[in-house]
């Protein structure tokens, strides 16, 4: 019998963004921790934590879920305290690399609308405090997860596989959990990005027009160093952002309109809309976690040189040796 068309789509989908994310997130770990990006050790801070952050949705999301544990489902990843390890990693890696976003979005926000702060809040001590304080509560926030499933079968005292419990998301603790874990992930960070982004913009429009008034008439076709540098910085904030909304925006309405509706996406047909949109979000959100390393090449020369060198470092080190 031949598979519907969206689950040979995830058979297919899911190795190769394995295949990519994996080595394009650890890429963009070693370049940026290097330092010779040309950019700030604070912003470089930020973008090694969301490169991190998405590697580790591509092992465990990815890779250990909808690949291991999909294909080869009578391994030890189906041992009941594995299976919950994985169940408790997974959200907590979602919200970190969600997270990770927000706050270097708003590092990037007081970077350039609060200057008198900026000399306190943008630094690499801030930078790892902030990232370590969320990395914290949200492992916290997820700890439920480890209570909301049990064992789907017992053989031979031995506790098989995970399934929800209905008594923990029945409940009203359990409801209340549930929403809010919709509001955190995404429809709060979509409103913080936006809100960030929207007062960064209205900040750069007004310095442009009282720089271009204090410059003149006569210099207004000569470049500007100050304005070509926070144009580059811009342009990678809104890509970053841009891009994180765009690929969630169709889980973060297939989430909602579950939630308001309390309907179940899938009961045996794999063809009903609903199922077909679930899918299709999560396929665009876990791509989400390997845009980043193209979004750095195509706006940063000083990365895409790095990574040239990166490329071509073991050929050359082949003639070097053949020599």
């Amino acid at each position: 019998m031949e598979l519907p068309i969206i689950l040979q789509i995830k058979d297919t989908y899911y190795p190769v963004l394995a295949a990519f994310g994996v080595p394009a997130n650890l890429v963009t770990i070693v370049i940026l921790s290097r330092g010779n990006c040309g950019l700030s050790k604070c912003i470089s801070v930020y973008m090694v934590a969301m490169a991190t952050a998405d590697l580790l949705v591509i092992i465990f999301h990815v890779i250990v879920y909808h690949i291991f544990s999909y294909h080869f489902p009578y391994s030890f990843l189906s041992y009941t305290a594995v299976c919950k390890f994985i169940l408790y990693m997974n959200p907590a890696t979602l919200d970190m690399s969600v997270w990770f976003t927000v706050v270097f979005t708003f590092d990037r926000f007081v970077a350039i609308c609060c200057h008198k702060f900026k000399t306190k809040y943008c630094t690499v001590r801030t930078a790892s405090a902030v990232l370590t304080t969320v990395t914290a509560l949200f492992c916290l926030k997820d700890i439920p997860f480890c209570f909301a499933y049990e064992p789907e079968r017992i053989i031979n005292n031995v506790h098989w596989g995970c399934r929800s419990r209905v008594d923990f998301f029945s409940k009203p603790a359990g409801l209340v959990y549930s929403w809010l874990q919709s509001i955190l992930i995404p429809w709060l960070p979509f409103a913080l990005i936006l809100l960030f982004n929207c007062s960064t913009v209205r900040r750069i429009v007004v310095a442009s027009r009282a720089r271009r008034g204090i410059r003149g008439h006569s210099t207004e076709n000569q470049s500007d160093p100050e304005m070509e540098n926070r144009r580059k910085s811009i342009v990678l904030l809104f890509t970053v952002s841009g891009c994180f909304i765009l690929l969630w925006l169709t889980a973060a309405v297939s989430f909602l309109a579950t939630k308001l509706t309390n309907t179940v996406h899938y009961l045996g047909d794999y063809g009903t809309p609903a199922f077909i949109s679930t899918e299709t979000g999560y396929l665009l959100m876990y791509l989400s976690s390997c845009t980043n390393t193209c979004i750095y090449a195509a706006t940063q020369t000083k990365f895409r040189e790095e990574l040239k060198k990166m490329m071509t470092f073991p050929w050359t080190f082949i003639l070097t040796l053949v020599k």
